[in-house]
């Protein structure tokens, strides 16, 4: 086991609870239709899987060793099961058909994991310090996330309100000097 994996997953996952904390606290409406599970979900089983035997070692050898050929082919099975262990994960979501006029499909992703997917991608704002950095980082890799149309626009409403009220905390910031 390596101290440095195991430290960076407990910020990892100590900055998606804060993510969290903070949507609930500035931006609660939407919270409003998700399932009060996500809660203890966000809290004490975010990335659970990245404990896993299939998972750990891969993801740490990726992440704190060398990326060998062998290394970056155990990381690349272990994202694997990760994505499709996690349903906050996008990919989850996109189904591939093996009949090809039935084609690759992005199912509705439930509001929950969306609010954990997001979290989870803000988590890294949390930890440099520029909680604004999640709409670069939306903008640059957007056109590659497969979502259907409604996961997209409740993805893209949330990211909207969560820049408004840093606008708004901003604003009032700047009063106040």
């Amino acid at each position: 086991m390596s101290t440095m994996y195991d430290t960076y997953l407990d910020e990892h996952k100590a900055a998606v609870w804060q993510a969290y904390l903070w949507i609930e606290e500035h931006i609660p409406q939407v919270l409003e239709d998700i399932n009060a599970d996500v809660t203890w979900q966000i809290r004490y089983d975010h990335d659970a899987s990245k404990y896993d035997p299939e998972e750990y070692q891969a993801y740490d050898d990726y992440f704190y060793g060398d990326k060998s050929y062998a290394v970056v082919k155990a990381f690349n099975y272990a994202w694997l099961h990760h994505i499709h262990n996690n349903p906050h994960h996008w990919q989850y979501w996109v189904l591939v058909n093996d009949d090809e006029k039935d084609g690759t499909k992005a199912l509705e992703i439930p509001m929950e994991y969306i609010i954990e997917m997001i979290c989870d991608w803000w988590s890294f704002s949390f930890r440099k310090g520029d909680l604004r950095e999640i709409f670069n980082w939306y903008d640059d890799h957007k056109e590659r996330i497969v979502m259907n149309e409604k996961s997209r626009k409740k993805v893209e409403w949330i990211l909207s309100e969560i820049k408004e009220e840093l606008d708004r905390i901003d604003a009032a910031t700047e009063e106040e000097v």
